[in-house]
């Protein structure tokens, strides 16, 4: 019933940008906190940035860097991750994850989300 969609990944030189979507739906949008969380190559899931849609707190993760921006269309039951500045340790496969807020204690922690997409590939290279 739930559906969560990751799209806008891609390869992008250093220093470049990309801006990702994640569009859900079958869920109360306001209820849900909606975060990116990325996977490198054999390494472990890592939380980018998340926003709490009933008041739209944004809170990100150290690797962010001030790099990205999180915007949410409540309207469209979608969230943007507008990366900027990449770096080729950011190439990772992207994750859209939703968990509810009233339950969430870590924003960060991939056992706190319902929902997840099924990723978008980002490829940071020369």
């Amino acid at each position: 019933d739930v559906q969560i969609v990751e799209s806008g990944g891609g390869w992008v030189p250093p220093g470049g940008s990309l801006r990702l979507s994640c569009a859900v739906s079958g869920l109360n949008f306001d209820d849900y906190a909606i975060t990116w969380l990325r996977q490198a190559p054999g390494k472990e899931r890592k939380g980018v940035s998340c926003i709490t849609n009933h008041d739209g707190d944004i809170y990100y993760s150290d690797i962010v860097e001030d790099r990205f921006t999180l915007t949410s269309d409540n309207a469209r039951n979608t969230v943007y991750l507008q990366m900027r500045r990449l770096k080729p340790e950011d190439t990772a496969v992207y994750y859209c994850a939703a968990g509810l807020s009233s339950v969430l204690r870590n924003p960060f922690a991939t056992d706190e989300y319902d929902y997840w997409g099924r990723g978008t590939q980002v490829t940071v290279s020369p």
